[in-house]
């Protein structure tokens, strides 16, 4: 005869493993959001060959867990609305409650991206007026690790002002303006990391397949292998300096490499794959700032990461919008080349690499001393148009005008654009057009005076370049520029040469 508290251990044996039969990822949980109008798969876990039964809104489906005890099966399409139960029998039972069916979308980058609302322009008014009892938000933590992880710390929050403080602003912000324009429920996935590099965002036998990567591959693992060592010797200091009574400045820990956000395929393992295959409409992406240095390959990288995510997802080519980096750092008084000049341009060459992508320029809602802009409404603003227009319907202006063809009269230079209002282009705050550059063969580039002529074209010239070849506007790290369309939406930053600099 077992004695009472040892009868109560063995219950609570049984009932612990009892649990574990039975088992769902937590991008599964109460209060979350389906896709509308979407097959949504579900998966999970139960005792091998178990049959597994799924109910939701009068709909049942079966599956049966393979020999390794996975099981996966696909809903009917279901319109916007709820609140559902989501019930999962095998052997044992789970309930989510509360589930709503509208738009879902992934809100992935780096610290832009994962920048928050507490943390933005008006945070106090965003944050007391944040009452959306229908819009849900989920964060996957950042864990960033070489081997795929199935699930994540995290759970489904409507959106109150204290859900909402800590979620990330463009997110918010850009899933606000959904759900207001289109009155249904809305589920927002923020899975971004601070200071990640694309490379990080991609399997690694997707980066091996090409030699361009081959050297930062190597070199991390170079790192990882070497870290070890270097953390024996930095504990040793430490220990030192307890020892010591805590005198002097303590040391500095080092940075792991092997668990940050700049290992090739460390986000993709730790904070991707636990979320791959759940229903979305779409992702939104604000990235790049880390990987200028590297700009040639990211023409390469961020098209390949692109594809690489939809062909995990096995969703088709679901729309993917991108936020190009913002202006930042000191002015220059005279044209230049930067990294990051280049890198925006690579993002803008992605437009024509992937289809249904969508580029937000905010070239104008930087800040020179802060690579952070508190300002994330205008960058959501510029986001949700592509979404609006290109997703839903709505018969709003979305592509900011992009430069086209240019022409060659004399001493100037007359520049086209296509993706213009019938608005026509506009200058901001002077009349004249401000931002351009001119360069004879010399490739030495002046300012350039320029002028509107008729609603697509600028006229470009300099008394100091009398065979000009090549025009360049807002090409630096923080440009001085202000030409728009009628609907604010600033002109894409661009090149008419393929002159290429130093780093290609």
């Amino acid at each position: 005869m077992r004695s009472l508290p040892h009868l109560l251990a063995f219950l609570l044996i049984i009932t612990v493993s009892a649990d574990a039969k039975l088992w769902l990822p937590r991008i599964f949980g109460d209060h979350m959001v389906l896709q509308r109008d979407h097959s949504n798969p579900v998966w999970g876990k139960a005792e091998p060959g178990q049959s597994v039964t799924v109910q939701i809104a009068g709909q049942q489906h079966m599956a049966k867990a393979d020999s390794t005890g996975k099981w996966k099966l696909s809903l009917d399409p279901m319109s916007a609305g709820g609140p559902h139960e989501l019930v999962i029998d095998a052997g044992e039972t789970r309930k989510f409650r509360d589930v709503l069916v509208g738009e879902v979308w992934f809100c992935s980058g780096q610290s832009n991206m994962q920048w928050s609302v507490a943390q933005s322009n008006n945070a106090e008014v965003e944050i007391a007026s944040a009452n959306f009892p229908e819009l849900r938000v989920i964060t996957v933590p950042r864990v960033g690790t070489q081997e795929p992880q199935e699930d994540f710390e995290g759970q489904w929050d409507k959106c109150t002002p204290e859900t909402i403080a800590d979620f990330s602003a463009v997110g918010y912000f850009f899933g606000r303006r959904l759900h207001h324009a289109l009155g249904v429920p809305i589920g927002l996935i923020d899975n971004a990391w601070g200071a990640s590099v694309a490379e990080a965002w991609v399997p690694r036998e997707v980066l091996e397949r090409y030699e361009r990567y081959d050297a930062y591959i190597a070199d991390f693992d170079k790192r990882c292998v070497e870290f070890p060592p270097v953390l024996a010797r930095w504990e040793q200091r430490m220990q030192k300096w307890i020892d010591g009574g805590r005198k002097g400045k303590q040391p500095k820990q080092p940075r792991d490499p092997r668990s940050g956000q700049h290992r090739p395929a460390n986000i993709f393992n730790g904070m991707v794959y636990p979320t791959i295959g759940y229903g979305l409409r779409g992702m939104i992406w604000y990235q790049g700032e880390s990987n200028s240095s590297r700009a040639a390959d990211y023409r390469h990288l961020f098209p390949l990461l692109i594809t690489t995510l939809r062909e995990r997802w096995g969703q088709g080519d679901f729309p993917f919008y991108w936020v190009q980096i913002a202006d930042f750092q000191a002015e220059s008084d005279t044209p230049q080349d930067h990294g990051w000049a280049f890198l925006r341009e690579s993002q803008t060459m992605t437009l024509d690499a992937v289809p249904n992508g969508g580029q937000a320029v905010i070239i104008d809602a930087g800040e020179g001393r802060d690579i952070h802009p508190g300002d994330k409404q205008t960058v959501a603003n510029r986001l949700v148009r592509h979404a609006l227009a290109r997703d839903y319907g709505f018969d709003i202006a979305y592509e900011s005008p992009r430069y086209r063809d240019m022409e060659i009269n004399g001493n100037k230079a007359l520049l086209t654009f296509g993706s213009v209002s019938d608005g026509g282009l506009y200058t901001f705050d002077v009349k004249e057009p401000i931002g351009f550059a001119i360069a004879g063969a010399d490739r030495q580039f002046v300012w350039a005076d320029a002028k509107l002529v008729g609603k697509n074209q600028v006229e470009v010239w300099s008394d100091q370049v009398a065979e000009p070849v090549a025009v360049r506007y807002a090409w630096a790290v923080n440009p001085v520029c202000n030409l728009y369309d009628r609907n604010g939406l600033a002109v894409t930053p661009f090149r008419t040469d393929a002159w290429l600099p130093a780093q290609e």
